[in-house]
């Protein structure tokens, strides 16, 4: 497994409120985590950086069991997260209303599992396609589950960014866990959505299976981005099952 990631500020805001972890954690195990943080420029940063540290270091902690169920690491390690970044942001004032989306892989052998919260997305990538593993939890995938936009409308629609769930937005969370297998040269991408919003499903195959090197597949799915516009961080964390960097 090769990882590679990159996370910029976009060409309007001022300052990234994306977060991303990468890791081999054991031979056969690896960890890859994007955030993308909200709640005014005193919080979206600190929102997506807590929950990094707190994800990674409950994954860590929970392979140390023996044999754990991933699914419920991955629910596990969101709930404490969601409830770390409720802590932090009721014992500081300027951190009210903060939170983070929050889309996970982890590979184990020929497995990933991924695991998501908001609309950060995972998309699994191989010669013959691009699929979307991750459902959105926002506004608009409600619409286009509904029939009532298209995928291209929603990339444009005006309240595309209200998210129905979130890291730090109530007590309880509710976590969609969902587990691929992995074919030799396979990708899985994880993104935020200044990446997903600015280029569509074909695109990014594209790029990944034709654009060059995987090595710096990252850094031109950002350029593009920022080629556009990018009025949001974008952040892309690629993984590559085997072969040839």
């Amino acid at each position: 497994m090769i990882i590679w990631g990159k996370t910029d500020t976009g060409i309007v805001r001022q300052q990234n409120q994306d977060a991303m972890f990468f890791e081999r954690l054991s031979e056969d195990t690896y960890l890859a985590v994007v955030c993308d943080g909200m709640g005014g420029a005193a919080a979206g940063n600190i929102a997506s950086e807590l929950a990094i540290s707190v994800f990674v270091g409950s994954i860590r902690e929970a392979l140390q069991e023996d044999d754990p169920l991933m699914s419920d690491v991955l629910r596990r390690a969101c709930v404490e997260t969601n409830s770390a970044v409720i802590d932090r942001a009721n014992h500081n004032a300027d951190y009210a209303g903060m939170g983070t989306t929050l889309v996970a892989a982890l590979v184990q052998g020929e497995t990933v599992h991924v695991a998501n919260v908001g609309d950060s997305r995972a998309y699994y990538v191989s010669e013959t396609g691009i699929s979307r593993i991750t459902r959105d939890h926002s506004l608009v995938e409600d619409l286009v589950a509904r029939g009532e936009l298209t995928e291209e409308e929603a990339r444009n629609h005006p309240q595309r960014n209200l998210i129905t769930r979130a890291l730090g937005a109530e007590d309880s969370i509710e976590v969609d866990v969902y587990t691929y297998a992995l074919e030799q040269g396979s990708y899985i991408l994880l993104c935020s959505d200044g990446l997903s919003n600015m280029l569509s499903g074909q695109e990014i195959l594209f790029e990944i299976i034709h654009g060059g090197e995987s090595a710096d597949c990252c850094e031109r799915l950002v350029h593009l981005a920022c080629s556009r516009g990018a009025p949001d961080n974008i952040t892309v964390v690629l993984l590559k099952k085997g072969g040839m960097a």
